[in-house]
């Protein structure tokens, strides 16, 4: 089980996946107990943190609500297996948790292990750690209160801090390219923060950018002056001082100057806001591997001539392929993998395409994409074309990455491509969005299902490789009756994880019953099944129709004639039916005119339940 507040206040499990929290309220009384772990919080402490104005009469008995609801989660998603238990003490409350469960002691213990100066090299790989623990601006979801806000703003003071060590490692290693390209976007967003300022300024000089350092003391002096009425401080003067006169034979002005395409020169950008750098990525995938072939060709379609991207051609990449083939765990790894090519931000957003819910509309995406980027609530725009076009001028002179996941159709993602060449966006989708192909240029790649080799290790990733290494052609076959998707493996790793006596020949066994296949293959509220009804569900009656009889009446592989032929329908309309399933990745087109459908998606196609209500 873990716990996240540098973020988005939320608790998972490995099992359960990201648990139901409920409203603002509740996530506030948990972050506030997550704050202080294994100590008793007072119910006065717990209502401070709920209300922004004065409490209701019955503050208490809300607060015992919410308690009451949050026990009851962590009780149904096994909390007491992690050592979590959430008890009364009086009129008070006790968390007690395995601290390493939460994110901010993490954080803690890595940047307490970090020392820039004595071992650069291992610091700046803690503090990258640590900093990719956080998902976006602290305690995200909950009520803005005064204890609340605090307790964000020190979280917030503890990041700057390891920036800045960050920064320091960096410089130890005469990395000062790096060392500017993870302060910028800080200082863009903190310009009063003057040991920021100062510690960039210095980077930027010593990275042979003598006129920018320059420009951001006098910006700040000016800042300073015109908000609180101060002159600069002693760091800041002594890091200009630095720079108007370096000491003899320091050479800091000719060291570390930047190649041509560095991925760091991004401007700090002027006007009425002094814009954030956001990173709303999700938690980097668990258990990611292979995919090299795929991960490289990415690079290389968003501009990136070698092993790292080069941001400066406003490449929109489409990664697409059939439901359950790992589009969203791909699209995260490689924006993790390569997040210092982006000191403009990460940007990410599920579109809800395929999700079985209420697809995400694009003004709603983009309200939360500005609010992200810094720009007031208030000063957001209420129509959609407004508030696009206000996105668009923010990013045009940022390094940023937008990830588009689970998009439905063309028309959904255009309003939220970025503007601006120095800009990179992977667009994730079950269908092949030919239509952002045809007007935005975007650049495909279709995620084909695992090898043998790979499926089988993605099963020892999840079980241990001793015990699939005891059975290797059972495992290989339980690849090939999972059709090598990543999804279909770890629903039958999940099926094996809560069977340890199971050995894999059982499992395959099992699944070699056609009748009971979809059903073993499924997790909860997730699995194969559910993610084919999820595409099935954006069908027309005609094209779910066909998909029922290729399921029914035909082999694995079918000709678009013998179709049409058998169906007593028109060849061409048939054709198009074919087309538009092949589209969904539902078949693929072999040849011209010949259609092959997985196992899966056969199997699925026989179900009652194929066609939408």
């Amino acid at each position: 089980m873990e716990f996240s507040l540098l973020g988005p206040v939320t608790a998972a499990t490995a099992a359960s996946g990201e648990l139901p929290l409920g409203p603002a309220k509740r996530r506030s009384v948990l972050a506030m107990l997550l704050l202080q772990p294994n100590t008793t919080v007072s119910v006065a402490q717990l209502i401070d943190s709920v209300w922004e104005d004065a409490p209701p009469a019955h503050a208490r008995t809300v607060v015992q609500g919410h308690v009451s609801r949050l026990r009851a989660t962590l009780a149904e998603a096994g909390a007491d297996a992690y050592g979590v238990s959430l008890a009364t003490r009086g009129s008070a409350y006790l968390l007690r948790l395995p601290e390493p469960t939460v994110d901010t002691y993490r954080f803690g213990e890595l940047v307490s292990r970090a020392r820039p100066e004595e071992a650069p090299s291992e610091a700046v790989g803690l503090l990258r750690e640590a900093l990719g623990l956080w998902r976006g601006p602290a305690l995200t979801g909950t009520v803005l209160t005064p204890p609340l806000a605090a307790a964000a703003h020190a979280l917030d003071e503890r990041r700057l801090t390891a920036v800045e060590s960050l920064a320091r490692a960096y410089g130890a290693l005469g990395a000062h390219d790096r060392a500017a390209a993870a302060l910028l976007p800080e200082a863009v967003g903190h310009p009063l923060r003057e040991s920021l300022v100062a510690t960039l300024m210095l980077a930027l000089y010593r990275a042979g950018r003598r006129s920018e350092a320059i420009e951001w003391f006098h910006r700040t002096r000016r800042l300073l002056a015109d908000d609180l009425g101060v002159d600069p401080g002693e760091a800041l003067r002594a890091a200009y001082a630095r720079m108007l006169a370096p000491a003899a034979g320091d050479g800091e002005a000719r060291r570390g100057q930047w190649a041509a395409g560095d991925t760091s020169r991004e401007q700090p950008r002027t006007g009425p806001y002094l814009w954030a750098a956001p990173q709303l990525l999700p938690r980097r995938p668990a258990g990611f591997l292979g995919r090299d072939r795929e991960l490289a060709e990415l690079t290389r379609l968003l501009g990136g001539p070698g092993a790292a991207p080069v941001p400066a051609a406003g490449e929109v990449a489409l990664v697409t392929g059939p439901a359950g083939v790992g589009k969203s765990a791909f699209a995260a790894h490689w924006a993790h993998a390569h997040g210092d090519a982006f000191p403009g931000g990460r940007l990410f957003a599920d579109l809800r395409g395929f999700s079985g819910s209420e697809e995400a509309q694009p003004c709603e995406v983009l309200r939360e994409f500005l609010l992200a980027l810094g720009t007031p609530g208030d000063r957001i725009p209420a129509s959609q074309q407004a508030a696009s076009a206000l996105y668009r001028s923010i990013v045009a002179g940022r390094q940023l990455l937008v990830v588009l996941d689970n998009a439905r159709s063309s028309a959904q993602v255009r309003p939220l491509l970025p503007a601006g060449a120095q800009c990179a966006t992977i667009v994730t989708s079950r269908s092949r969005l030919d239509g952002l192909v045809a007007t935005d240029s975007a650049r495909p790649l279709r995620l084909r299902s695992l090898g043998t080799a790979d499926g089988v290790a993605l099963l020892g990733t999840v079980l241990g490789p001793d015990r699939v290494a005891e059975e290797p052609d059972a495992a290989a076959e339980l690849v090939a009756l999972c059709d090598g998707l990543p999804l279909a493996l770890r629903a039958a790793a999940a099926q094996l994880t809560a069977r340890p006596r199971w050995r894999l020949a059982r499992l395959a066994a099992a699944l070699r019953d056609e009748r009971q296949r979809l059903a073993l293959l499924s997790a909860e509220d997730t699995g194969v099944a559910a993610a084919l009804r999820a595409s099935a569900a954006r069908l027309s009656e005609d094209d779910a129709r066909l998909l029922s009889a290729l399921g029914t009446g035909f082999t694995r592989v079918v000709d678009a004639s013998a179709v049409a032929a058998l169906a007593g329908a028109d060849p061409d309309v048939t054709r198009y039916g074919l087309d538009r399933l092949a589209e969904m990745h539902l078949v693929d087109e072999e040849a011209t005119g010949r259609y092959v459908m997985s196992d899966l998606v056969k199997l699925f196609a026989q179900r009652p339940t194929a066609p939408p209500d």
